[in-house]
């Protein structure tokens, strides 16, 4: 989800931009709508084997088909399931053992899949939910994939890369003073009408933080995997279709009829994740390009919110992280 930034008319263009991908076994998680579903679609039709995170089987199935009915042909990719649920970071755990069970290998691991709760309703865990997924069960679904990403990045001529989905929304806090040094910083409850986005934003930052400290222990251990963030754009995915207020007569009806008209496809919304996935130029430029954010459709941008460059706020996100994780014996 993003906001404030549209991606009309990318310069990039995955069908002519992306080399072959045959060989390559690529994740992303939430793949079964919106940008997520186009991000599978656009990499598998390179020919990369590709897994679709989703909690629910059903619900894969069905966006496999569609998968199949749109855009694998003859010479394309595989699709394949793995259940995911993110709001728990036990079960996010188990489904990453599940797959180091099932692949000898992982070139990219895309964390595509988030929410924007509009409630403040804690977990059994006593966490709110954008924190939940956004943050602690995507650090534990990424540290999990680590040995496999490690040993994959260790074989010659590799291009093993990490992506995760931030946020324009970091700007709402810009020069606010965040912090994550336990259980109450996360689950700060803010107020007013933007207090959900708020809340979204600082799971995005705390998750940006870490996927900044993914990226410096990986340099420091000499292991050559790529960590991007990026801000997909302002997209009118299939969540945002089925938003309350869109279904108002007269306001929701001018209202989507604006936004169409405006706001990303999830075909355009994907190409930023897939720039940062696949994008040669990326393994090129490797030194230019590790660690960084980007805007669409892959361009280098300064972060939202100059709190993301903060070495002291990522260790104190990670070790707030590994502290809860552990005891929760995760």
């Amino acid at each position: 989800m993003g906001l404030f930034s549209t991606t009309k008319d990318p310069k990039f263009d995955p069908e002519r931009d992306l080399p072959d991908l045959t060989g390559k076994v690529i994740l992303v998680t939430g793949g079964n709508s919106g940008i997520g579903f186009a991000t599978v679609q656009h990499l598998a039709r390179k020919g990369a084997k590709v897994y679709l995170t989703a909690r629910n089987e059903e619900r894969a199935k069905a966006a496999i088909e569609r998968l199949k009915a749109e855009s694998l042909e003859p010479g394309n990719g595989t699709v394949e399931w793995l259940e995911l649920n993110l709001s728990d970071p036990r079960k996010a755990r188990e489904s990453a053992e599940l797959f180091l069970k099932k692949e000898a290998r992982l070139d990219v691991l895309v964390n595509n899949a988030g929410v924007m709760s509009d409630t403040s309703q804690k977990n059994s865990d006593g966490v709110i939910e954008p924190m939940a997924v956004n943050f602690l069960s995507t650090f534990v679904f990424t540290r999990t994939l680590l040995p496999l990403l490690t040993q994959t990045a260790k074989e010659p001529d590799s291009d093993v890369r990490v992506v995760f989905l931030s946020t324009q929304t970091l700007s709402l806090l810009k020069g606010k003073g965040p912090r994550f040094r336990n259980l109450d910083d996360l689950n700060e409850p803010f107020s007013g009408m933007m207090a959900y986005v708020h809340r979204y934003a600082k799971s995005k930052l705390a998750m940006t933080l870490v996927a900044k400290q993914f990226q410096r222990k990986f340099d420091a251990d000499g292991i050559p995997v790529t960590v991007l963030c990026l801000h997909p754009g302002t997209v009118y995915s299939e969540g945002l279709a089925k938003d309350p207020n869109l279904q108002m007569p007269v306001i929701g009806t001018v209202a989507k009829f604006l936004i169409k008209k405006t706001f990303a496809t999830p075909t355009e919304g994907a190409y930023c994740s897939v720039f940062a996935a696949a994008s040669p130029t990326v393994k090129a430029e490797r030194e230019k390009y590790k660690g960084a954010f980007l805007m669409p459709p892959g361009k280098l941008s300064e972060p939202p919110a100059p709190e993301v460059e903060s070495t002291e706020l990522a260790e104190e996100a990670w070790n707030t992280a590994e502290t809860l994780l552990k005891e929760w014996g995760v």
